[in-house]
């Protein structure tokens, strides 16, 4: 009887996790334990980084199998939705259904800032080709610049999936560190005078003008480079349940329940894809690498630009707002306001910035229905 529990208990061990798994896994717990900790202490994108790290860790269990790459189980079913490109859109209908585009709609001008600002995607991805990752993985690592992480989710899944975990891990950390990563490169870039810029207040945009820009801008885009309708058309959607007053309830909706569900199993599915394996090599290195540098300069070809249309309008634009161009709504908007602010006190920002910011969503799908179509 002795012999027989001693040889229970043995085997109980030798089929554990902490005799199964290798150094691998338990890094890679270490990392989703510290992320979590970022999202819940630090508070850094909560809302996906939280499902994200708490996807990686199950993914990294020793033994259980729960990584979105084993077939029959939960993860694998909710990773399809992934796979087969449904959340990000899910999500630009949510985003597009919280979205304002009246600022936009008073300044179209700030609609070439949004644009400016998805410099740092093309950039890096001539630079991730030369570094000699494939066109495909270059695409995908050149989205992070976008600072959007659904559309960054939406690209890899289509050009690059084995490169999902680390691309989706970097996309949002940028994105949450955007108080952190633009101050400086704004104030290196621009004068105190130029910081201190006082802009004119925006027009009254009208009903009628908030209804019909969402439905333009479907067909325009969908016109010119069909890739991008998934995202764009769900985005614009949202936007007309918004600004149409006649579906209140499914507006609601999208605004809530539907983009909380979808959070969660975006957000799970994708962290899954985080295995050791798949995470930890030089090719991850690399892509947090470029991830910062395309981000850097988005946020240098939004401000350069804002520099020019200062000097062109004889100093009546605040170069600050450009940097709201990359498409982390709305706190890169409100990190112009922040700037502005230190420089003059009386200096109000956001509502131009949000012009830029909301222009960078439309840019970043866009650039995505770009890289799609020559990539894809």
């Amino acid at each position: 009887m002795l012999s027989e529990f001693i040889n229970t208990v043995k085997d109980l061990i030798l089929n554990s996790g902490f005799v199964q798994g290798n150094w691998k896994d338990f890094l890679m717990i270490g990392i989703a334990c510290f992320l979590i900790y970022l999202a819940i202490v630090r508070k850094y994108e909560p809302l996906l980084l939280l499902p994200i790290s708490f996807g990686m860790l199950l993914a990294n269990l020793p033994v259980v199998g729960l990584s979105s790459y084993d077939e029959g189980g939960l993860i694998y079913y909710l990773y399809q939705g992934v796979k087969m490109g449904i959340y990000p859109p899910l999500i630009f209908l949510g985003i597009g259904a919280m979205t304002d585009f009246g600022p936009l709609i008073a300044n179209p001008k700030s609609l070439l800032l949004g644009a400016a600002a998805q410099l740092g995607i093309f950039i890096t991805f001539i630079g991730a080709s030369a570094l000699g990752y494939t066109p495909q993985e270059a695409g995908a690592i050149g989205i992070i610049g976008g600072a959007d992480g659904p559309t960054a989710i939406f690209v890899t899944s289509k050009l690059a999936p084995h490169l999902l975990g680390p691309i989706a891990i970097a996309a949002y950390s940028y994105m949450a560190l955007v108080p952190l990563i633009q101050p400086p490169i704004m104030k290196l870039l621009t004068t105190k005078k130029e910081r201190e810029i006082v802009m004119k207040q925006l027009r009254p945009v009208s009903k009628t003008e908030k209804i019909i820009f969402p439905i333009m801008v479907a067909i325009i885009v969908s016109f010119i480079v069909p890739d991008a309708a998934p995202l764009v058309g769900m985005l614009m959607l949202g936007n007309l349940f918004r600004e149409s007053g006649v579906v209140e309830r499914i507006s609601k909706t999208a605004q809530n329940e539907l983009m909380n569900i979808v959070t969660i199993f975006l957000g799970v599915s994708v962290g899954a894809t985080a295995t050791g394996d798949a995470f930890l090599d030089k090719k991850t290195l690399g892509i947090i690498a470029l991830g910062l540098v395309a981000f850097s300069i988005g946020t240098a070809g939004g401000v350069l630009f804002g520099k020019l249309m200062c000097f062109a309008t004889g100093g009546k634009v605040n170069p600050l707002i450009g940097s709201a161009g990359v498409s982390a709504v709305p706190m890169a908007a409100r990190v112009s306001q922040k700037v502005g602010q230190e420089a003059n006190p009386g200096n109000f920002l956001l509502m131009h910035a949000m012009g830029p910011n909301v222009a960078g969503v439309i840019g970043s799908a866009v650039a995505a229905g770009v890289l799609l179509s020559v990539l894809g």
